[in-house]
């Protein structure tokens, strides 16, 4: 039998950040959605590509994410792009203060899910990476990749 990659709980992933940035923490929060968006999330109508999590006086907001418009959402729908609060408690606020003061952090989304209803964020502490440092990445896990194939083989 073979394993599923995605959980059935996630909602969606952001594969380029693991690619663009080395992940030194990752934090879970909520979000402060609006009923059309939570609908359309679990309806998988979300992009975490090119978004990113910035602190503005004392509150965290996620910048960038795009969450489609509900299509049976009529006046009920907020814009896509609107920065959505994240919900996180205090002493983790101030934590990813410390990390994005220093030089070369910043916050990027991991995933969503779902937990007991209601949509979580995973969110990561990342650090970027130069092009060496992905090159390198690429081959180690094409040697993983490469390994695990030959195993397999022997095995037969």
């Amino acid at each position: 039998m073979a394993k599923s990659k995605k959980p059935s709980n996630q909602l969606a992933s952001n594969k380029k950040a693991f690619h663009d940035y080395f992940i030194e923490e990752s934090y879970e929060a909520g979000l402060e959605l609006f009923g059309t968006e939570v609908k359309s999330i679990r309806a998988g109508k979300v992009q975490l590509k090119e978004s990113y999590a910035q602190i503005r006086n004392g509150e965290v907001f996620m910048v960038g994410m795009h969450i489609s418009p509900y299509e049976q959402g009529n006046i009920f729908n907020k814009d896509p792009m609107r920065d959505k609060k994240l919900l996180l408690h205090k002493y983790e606020i101030e934590k990813l203060m410390e990390y994005t003061s220093q030089q070369g952090y910043t916050l990027v989304p991991l995933s969503l899910y779902l937990v007991r209803g209601r949509v979580k964020l995973k969110l990561g502490v990342a650090k970027g990476k130069h092009n060496y440092d992905k090159r390198q990445s690429l081959k180690e896990k094409s040697a993983k990749r490469d390994i695990q194939k030959q195993m397999k083989d022997a095995w037969r």
